[in-house]
């Protein structure tokens, strides 16, 4: 059985930090505002805002330590990782976990954070939240039914959510835990500590900024090491900002996958709301849901 941590109850802490990439403070200020107007209370960490001059949000060292602080702050209820970008996978094997397997807490972000889920869930059987991040609060848009999953994932609502029909769906309902995240991360992943198995669990997946044969590459790399084969069900999430060769590839990234996919006899989704763009709907990973994809609409519920 998957251990859920607790949920928020007005008042709680939520702690925020860049494990990764960088984000200046005033790109946060919109997300602490927000959360604040949840009512919770927000902790920023050093990673956020800091004086890195390069890609990372500090060394690795100090990306750790920062990371570390909150995971044992027994004030800190959640974390919230504010961007992604890349870098937790070279602190990840010095994160010491031990505290929070005994006091778990809502770990929050996607892309990079990516690790981070299949880590917790991979080590400890422990659900973490695949969700929006500080950017998306940005903009006028905190608001909006994406950031609001988020809430109401933090709050232990039931998750229900349903996706516009698409034409390489491949009807059918399928049972099982939630995994996934970013393809290239889960293909980074695997052969790691941070390996995820896929037998019996729905499968999500997305990405950004990729060109259209690594997303082949990848989704080969999946089949060939069999974590697409005996999945209770796939959900192909937003493939956004895809770029192309001079010669051109000759699929779109929803065609690359339906063609490696498609004689697989699980129920299959494309074009749902789990995305880098504004279409980001707040997931458990780890947490057992309900995929049902039938001519008319896909739902995906607890």
């Amino acid at each position: 059985m998957i251990t859920t941590p607790p949920y928020l109850k007005k008042g709680d802490t939520i702690g925020l930090v860049c494990p990764a990439g960088y984000m200046a403070f005033e790109k946060a200020q919109a997300c602490i505002n927000t959360l604040e107007q949840w009512g919770y209370r927000a902790k920023t960490g050093s990673t956020v805002g800091g004086d890195s001059q390069n890609y990372f949000s500090g060394t690795d060292e100090e990306r750790l330590n920062d990371f570390q602080k909150m995971l044992d702050d027994d004030e800190v209820k959640a974390v919230l990782c504010a961007r992604g970008g890349y870098g937790t996978s070279r602190i990840i094997d010095s994160i010491k976990f031990k505290k929070f397997e005994q006091q778990p807490k809502w770990i929050i972000g996607f892309s990079d954070i990516t690790v981070l889920h299949s880590h917790l869930y991979s080590n400890y059987y422990i659900s973490s939240l695949h969700a929006p991040m500080a950017s998306a609060f940005n903009d006028g848009v905190a608001e909006n039914e994406f950031v609001l999953s988020l809430k109401n994932a933090l709050e232990g609502k039931k998750i229900k959510y349903q996706s516009p029909v698409h034409e390489f769906n491949k009807k059918g309902e399928g049972i099982g835990e939630l995994v996934g995240g970013n393809l290239a991360l889960l293909t980074h992943l695997i052969g790691t500590d941070s390996d995820i198995k896929t037998k019996g669990r729905i499968l999500f997946v997305e990405d950004i900024g990729e060109y259209l044969y690594n997303i082949d590459r990848m989704m080969r790399q999946l089949k060939r090491s069999g974590k697409l084969s005996k999945l209770a069900g796939l959900i192909v999430g937003g493939f956004t900002d895809m770029k192309d060769t001079d010669r051109p590839f000759g699929k779109t990234a929803y065609e690359i996958i339906h063609e490696i996919v498609k004689d697989y006899d699980y129920p299959v989704c494309y074009g749902f709301p789990v995305s880098h763009a504004k279409e980001n709907y707040a997931l458990k990973v780890g947490v057992g849901y309900k995929l049902k994809v039938t001519k008319n609409k896909v739902v995906l519920e607890e």
